[in-house]
């Protein structure tokens, strides 16, 4: 047997348990562009603790704005209520009192004190001795314990340290190592580690400070913030940081998604999180930071778990010949089979039995080649889609619309909000209303909604997602497609499609062929 089989073997026998610690409102703040409110960042700590059941969240960095102090003073009082406010914690300076005191005002309990792990930062940045560094971190310790706040210790730039100064760093954790730091962090603060160099430098970390916990902090330059992160508990970390999505400063820091993923599957450790509201977090996170998650990004993404392939949709359907542990209803989502010109008969088949609907050899044969015509024009084709296109096919009438657009005007002026007013017929019955909103969609949508919600007392689906697909060229009259994903009340995602030349006309052509697939449903 090799030595890194032996390893890898007793390292599965141990089957460790790993904390998890969430940086995305403190390290993933800090991505070009993205700036959470307040109330933002009480929702998503509010989901990171008592759904996805993170074991800490770092919230802020002390003393940057009053935003920062409203918003760690709300979750510092929501996690007092829920007797989980040692999970919340706050990046902090070696700046005497001030950081302790700033946690301190906003109710908080944990400070992560970010002190320097190489000698350039302590000589270049602070302009001091590594024992004058030394007393200082001391100064903020014991202070700290005066006042009732935890201290964990971050070696920024910890990684540089481990190659150019390892005596620095060695220097500074036995002088601190008999001091009430609960964890040491350590950061790969530029992303220039690759896995061997993981393993080397924390089994030395933990070879001589066996009794202390150590915490590994990836960044994700080289592409190796995941693959670091798990050579780091492979060689005895006990704590891993991530961030929703990836988020992150430059490439960002290891995703939660994948970090939980290999930890459990491939090494078999044992953590808190909920995998099921994975993917929920995922979609919370791109909606108020504005970054959006790349489509094949593994477990969040949208195509992750749709099969494209016709022969791939024939295996599953015979033995799920195709699937692998990452099964999409342990994330809370379903596996889904697309519709274009490689999906081929048995994509056709698995969708429409889903649909209810039957059709011969010779009708698929048919539905098929329509599809991979469209598909050849780069059309979306989704599975709402599938019922028009089988009626168009086989020469059927199409069933006939419950809702109707009758009329509508949408407007804009230099200086005023986007008004719309919209006319609509609903089973056979005409309702109307106008709205301003921040764009003519928006305003158009809030119509619709106050519709539903004065004549119909009844919920409008929630737009989860919208996604506007404008050919290159420069014409202004080239069709623009809209997809758009909505959220209806049972949680289930429904996505329609809408293609015309002006992109509000597309988006309301997508919106009326979902609101014409709830209402089947109710009536039917």
């Amino acid at each position: 047997m090799g030595k890194a089989e032996h390893l890898d073997n007793s390292y599965r026998s141990i089957h460790p348990t790993i904390e998890i610690m969430d940086s995305t409102l403190r390290d993933g703040e800090q991505t070009n562009g993205v700036s959470f409110l307040p109330h933002e960042k009480l929702v998503i700590a509010r989901m990171l603790m008592h759904d996805v059941n993170v074991d800490r969240v770092e919230v802020a960095s002390a003393g940057v704005s009053d935003g920062e102090k409203e918003a760690v003073s709300m979750i510092c009082r929501y996690a007092k209520t829920i007797h989980m406010l040692h999970k919340v914690e706050v990046l902090g300076f070696v700046d005497g009192t001030k950081s302790v005191d700033w946690v301190k005002s906003c109710g908080g309990e944990v400070l992560n004190l970010l002190a320097k792990g190489s000698l350039k930062h302590c000589h270049h940045q602070l302009h001091k001795t590594p024992q004058e560094h030394i007393d200082d971190i001391k100064d903020v310790v014991e202070y700290a314990d005066r006042m009732g706040v935890a201290v964990n210790l971050y070696l920024e730039d910890w990684s540089n340290g481990m190659k150019d100064s390892q005596e620095y760093v060695f220097e500074i954790i036995d002088a601190l190592q008999d001091t009430s730091i609960k964890r040491y962090m350590l950061p790969d603060t530029l992303g220039v580690m690759n896995p061997l160099e993981v393993v080397s430098y924390m089994r030395k970390m933990i070879k001589r400070y066996p009794k202390l916990h150590f915490d590994f902090h990836a960044h994700n330059d080289y592409d190796m913030a995941v693959t670091n992160s798990l050579a780091a508990v492979l060689s005895g970390a006990k704590g891993l940081h991530v961030t929703v999505n990836g988020l992150g400063e430059r490439c960002g820091n290891a995703p939660l998604s994948s970090v939980q993923v290999i930890l459990k599957d491939h090494f078999h450790a044992h953590t808190s999180i909920h995998e099921d509201k994975l993917n929920d977090i995922s979609q919370m996170v791109e909606g108020y930071s504005g970054i959006v998650v790349a489509a094949n990004q593994p477990i969040i993404g949208d195509n992750v778990f749709t099969q494209v392939s016709g022969v791939h949709a024939d295996g599953d359907r015979k033995d799920n010949l195709y699937c692998n542990a990452l099964v999409p209803e342990r994330f809370g989502r379903k596996r889904e089979y697309a519709l274009g010109k490689t999906s081929g008969r048995a994509n056709i088949a698995k969708n429409l039995e889903e649909l209810g609907l039957e059709l011969t050899p010779e009708q698929t044969r048919r539905v098929t080649q329509r599809i991979t015509e469209l598909g050849d024009k780069k059309e979306i084709v989704t599975k709402e889609d599938l019922p028009f296109i089988v009626s168009d096919v086989l020469k059927h009438d199409a069933p006939e619309d419950k809702v109707k657009l009758v009329s509508y005007v949408v407007s804009t002026a230099y200086g005023l909000k986007p008004g719309a007013n919209v006319k609509v017929e609903i089973n056979g019955k005409q309702y109307e209303a106008s709205s301003t909103g921040d764009g003519q969609y928006d305003a158009f949508v809030k119509s619709l909604r106050y519709i539903y919600r004065k004549y119909l007392n009844r919920t409008f689906p929630l737009l989860s997602n919208y996604q506007v697909t404008i050919p290159p060229g420069g014409r202004t009259d080239a069709l623009v497609q809209t997809v758009i994903t909505w959220r209806g009340d049972d949680g289930r995602l429904i996505r329609t499609r809408g293609l015309d030349a002006d992109q509000t006309e597309a988006a309301i052509k997508a919106t009326f062929k979902m609101l014409n697939i709830v209402e089947d449903e109710i009536t039917s």
